[in-house]
C-alpha cells in the first residue's frame, strides 16, 4: 500500500503523494489529524447555519463564548458558501455557512468546506472541528483548496497553503485517511486533465500513468501501435492515425489474493481532439485538452483502490490517442474493424471517443468481468440533455441506477438514462455492422451509449458514465469545484468499487 500519512500523534497531508514527471502540479491546503486542539490553534474555523431565529453555531465551537454575537454584528447569515471573518478575543475566527440548519447533509458540508478553503487567503494556521462529519470536511477542504497555476511565471513569492488541524476522535483516524486518499486521487485526476496536450500526448501520458502505477502498487502494461495493429485494435488506430504521435493502450491491474469479484474499468484518453477531418470550430477548441478526462478519472480511481486495498480484482484499460487532421487521418465514410471483429462505418471523425472506447471495452470484456464501468467526456449531447454538472449514466438497468445513485450520494450528480429502441435502426450501416453516428441530433448521448453496448460481453453488469460537462468547469469555482478540471467521476467510481467489495 502506498504510504499515505505519517503515523503517530498526527496524520498530515498537503498534496498528492505521487512524484510525477509533469511540468506543474496543483496545490491545496495542508491538513493534519489531531485528537485535541493545540493550545494555540491559530484561526478557528466554525460552521454556522441559518435557523428559525437567525444565525446558529454549534455549542462545541472553539472559543464559542460571544462568537455568535460577533458574527451577527458583521452581517453573517449562515448562507451556504458564505465565509465571514471576525477578530474575537485576540484570535481570528472564520465562519463558514452551511445554509438552512434543517437541510444539512454530507455534500452541503463538503461544499461549504470547499468554499471555506478558497476563503483562507492569508491564513497560515487554523483549526477545525468535525461535528458535522469528518469525511465531508476533509474532502471539501482538500478539493476546494486546490489551485492550479500551471507554468505561469511567478514574479513574486506565492503564499504557502494554510496548515489546518482537523480535530477528531482517535477512532476517526481511519476515516480521515480514507477521505484523504479519495481527495488525493481526485486531485491527481485534475492535475492530469489540466496538463496541456503538448506535454501530455499518448506516449508521454502512458509514461506518467506508469509512474502512478509504480507508486500505487499496480501492475502496468503499455502497448504500442505495432501491438495494436497486430491484435486488431482498429478503432484506436483509426483515431490515432492522423497524428504524428501514435496511440497507446495502457493496462493497469490490481489483483489482491482475496478478491472474489472482478471489475473492469475503461476510460477515454483522447489527449487532444481537433475532431480530425470533421474539424471542430476554433472557438473553445482549447478546452479539448480535457478530452482525456475519462482515462484520468480511471487512473485516479484504480490508484485509490490499490491504496485503500479494496478486495476486488480490478483491470483498467486506457485507450490513448490524439485526434488530428492530416493526409493519413481517417476519412468520413471509412470502414474500420474493431478489436473482436465488429466493423463500423465512420461517418464523423469527431465521434471518435466511442471508437477507442469500443476497442478497450471489447478487450476488457474478453476477461469476463462481473462488472464493467467506463467513463468518458463523450458527447456534447450530454450537456444538452443534463447540463454541465450532471453525468448521464447508461448501461445495465440495475447497475446503471445504482451507479447514478452512488454518484449523487458523494456529490457527483448522475442521472440514469435509457438506451432507446428507435436508435437500433439508426445504428445500422449499409456497408458495415454498425455506424458511429445517427441520422438525427436527437438523443445523441443515448446513441453513443447504444454503440458502446455492442462491445460489452453478455452477462456483464455495465455502466457507462458520460462526463462531458461535469469533468471540466469553464465557469467560476463553486463549492469544492475549481475552474477547469474537476476530477469527476473519481469519487463515484471509488465509492462504487467500495460497495462492490462488501
Amino acid at each position: 500500500m502506498c504510504p499515505l500519512t505519517r503515523k503517530g500523534v498526527s496524520s498530515s497531508v498537503s498534496a498528492t503523494p505521487f512524484d510525477l514527471s509533469l511540468p506543474a502540479r496543483g496545490e491545496t491546503v495542508d491538513l493534519q489529524f489531531v485528537t485535541a486542539a493545540a493550545s494555540d490553534p491559530g484561526a478557528v474555523l466554525i460552521p454556522v447555519s441559518k435557523g428559525d431565529d437567525g444565525l446558529e453555531l454549534p455549542v462545541t465551537a472553539l472559543g464559542s463564548t460571544g462568537l455568535l454575537e460577533a458574527f451577527e454584528t458583521v452581517g453573517a447569515t449562515g448562507a451556504l458558501g458564505e465565509v465571514t471573518r471576525v477578530a474575537h478575543e485576540g484570535r481570528l475566527a472564520i465562519a463558514f455557512g452551511l445554509g438552512d440548519s434543517e437541510d444539512i447533509e454530507a455534500d452541503i458540508v463538503r461544499r461549504a468546506a470547499g468554499s471555506l478553503a478558497r476563503g483562507l487567503k492569508g491564513v497560515e494556521r487554523a483549526t477545525i472541528t468535525t461535528e458535522f462529519g469528518l469525511r465531508p470536511i476533509v474532502e471539501g477542504l482538500l478539493l476546494g483548496g486546490y489551485t492550479f497555476t500551471g507554468q505561469k511565471t511567478r514574479t513574486e513569492a506565492e503564499a504557502q497553503p494554510p496548515h489546518i488541524d482537523v480535530v477528531g476522535e482517535e477512532s476517526s483516524r481511519a476515516e480521515f485517511d480514507r477521505a484523504v486518499v479519495v481527495a488525493e486521487s481526485t486531485l491527481l485526476t485534475r492535475d492530469l486533465v489540466n496538463t496541456p496536450s503538448n506535454v501530455l500526448y499518448p506516449e508521454s501520458y502512458a509514461g506518467i500513468i506508469s509512474e502512478v502505477a509504480n507508486q500505487s502498487g499496480l501492475d502496468v502494461e503499455v502497448f504500442d501501435e505495432g501491438h495494436l495493429a497486430e491484435k486488431g485494435f482498429g478503432g484506436l488506430l483509426a483515431v490515432g492515425t492522423g497524428s504524428a504521435r501514435p496511440p497507446r493502450l495502457v493496462h493497469l491491474s490490481w489483483h489482491p489474493a482475496q478478491a472474489e469479484t472482478s471489475v473492469a474499468l475503461v476510460g477515454k484518453g483522447i489527449t487532444f481532439d481537433t475532431g480530425g477531418i470533421s474539424l471542430k470550430p476554433a472557438a473553445k477548441m482549447w478546452d479539448m485538452i480535457s478530452d482525456m478526462g475519462g482515462s484520468a478519472a480511471i487512473v485516479g480511481a484504480i490508484s485509490a483502490a490499490a491504496r485503500l486495498e479494496v478486495p476486488l480484482r480490478i483491470d483498467a484499460w486506457l485507450p490513448l490517442a490524439e485526434n488530428m487532421p492530416s493526409g493519413t487521418a481517417t476519412r468520413p465514410g471509412d470502414v474500420i474493424t474493431h478489436y473482436g471483429g465488429i466493423t463500423s462505418e465512420v461517418l464523423n471523425t469527431d465521434a471518435e471517443g466511442r471508437l477507442v472506447l469500443a476497442d478497450a471495452i471489447a478487450r476488457a470484456s474478453e476477461d469476463a468481468p462481473d462488472y464493467l464501468i467506463d467513463t468518458a467526456t463523450l458527447t456534447g449531447a450530454q450537456m444538452v440533455a443534463l447540463g454541465a454538472r450532471t453525468a448521464g449514466v447508461m448501461g445495465s438497468e440495475g447497475f446503471r441506477d445504482r451507479v447514478a445513485e452512488i454518484g449523487r450520494g458523494v456529490g457527483e450528480a448522475g442521472w440514469a438514462m435509457p438506451l432507446l429502441e428507435e436508435h437500433e435502426e439508426q445504428l445500422k450501416s449499409p456497408v458495415a455492422d454498425i455506424r458511429n453516428i445517427s441520422d438525427s441530433r436527437d438523443g445523441g448521448m443515448l446513441f453513443a451509449g447504444l454503440y458502446l453496448s455492442r462491445f460489452v460481453a453478455e452477462g456483464t453488469q455495465w455502466a457507462h458514465i458520460d462526463v462531458a460537462g461535469p469533468a471540466w468547469n469553464s465557469g467560476s469555482a463553486w463549492g469544492y469545484t475549481p475552474k477547469r478540471a474537476t476530477g469527476a467521476p473519481v469519487r463515484t467510481i471509488v465509492e462504487t468499487l467500495t460497495e462492490l467489495s462488501r
